[in-house]
């Protein structure tokens, strides 16, 4: 059985970014990256409501990280590494069969400078080298092409098309899940 025993959060670095832990101090940029209809046009997530909700969703992060069940990074860039311009994580980490899945989102700002690429590939390789992972899966919205192409680049394998799998905002939408395995195991 899949364990995690990180005694403090791992803060992890790439050329350009730092990814660490959520702060209270996020909040406000959390709250208006997860309110903007752009950023969240392929994350079929309620919206939140108040600065008070996400500041509960991000205590929640890190209790999540402290019993294990998640591991969700802050991305910034280093030349400023107290402001967060983007997320990434492991969610859903099933123990019994060495699978969590990832997830993403970077504020609009920074689209298409590689920076999810960059942190990704950093992401992906402490989930296979540090987790100890086996299988790395992401359930995306099937209009969501650009995240589809990256997951592909990052050598994920399309597995699965639910045909209207969950409900969100008053209608069944479809999703695809891809997997990627630890190249090692």
């Amino acid at each position: 059985m899949l364990t995690l025993n990180f005694t403090k959060f791992p803060n992890l670095e790439t050329e350009r970014l730092i990814l660490r832990e959520h702060a209270l101090s996020d909040a406000e940029t959390l709250f208006a990256m997860r309110t903007n209809e752009t950023v969240m046009k392929y994350i079929d997530r309620e919206r939140p409501k108040d600065l008070l909700e996400i500041k509960t969703f991000i205590t929640t992060f890190n209790e999540g990280f402290e019993n294990g069940d998640n591991l969700a990074w802050v991305i910034a860039l280093k030349e400023n590494p107290n402001q967060m311009i983007g997320s990434i994580g492991y969610w859903r980490t099933d123990y019994a069969n060495h699978r969590a899945e990832i997830g993403y989102m970077l504020h609009q700002d920074y689209w298409r400078k590689g920076i999810i690429s960059e942190a990704l590939k950093r992401t992906i390789d402490f989930g296979f080298e540090d987790m100890n992972l086996h299988t790395i899966k992401a359930n995306i919205n099937t209009g969501n092409d650009a995240s589809r192409q990256m997951l592909i680049k990052h050598g994920f394998v399309k597995e699965a098309h639910f045909r209207q799998d969950y409900y969100f905002r008053g209608q069944f939408l479809d999703s695809e899940i891809y997997g990627l395995l630890n190249p090692n195991h």
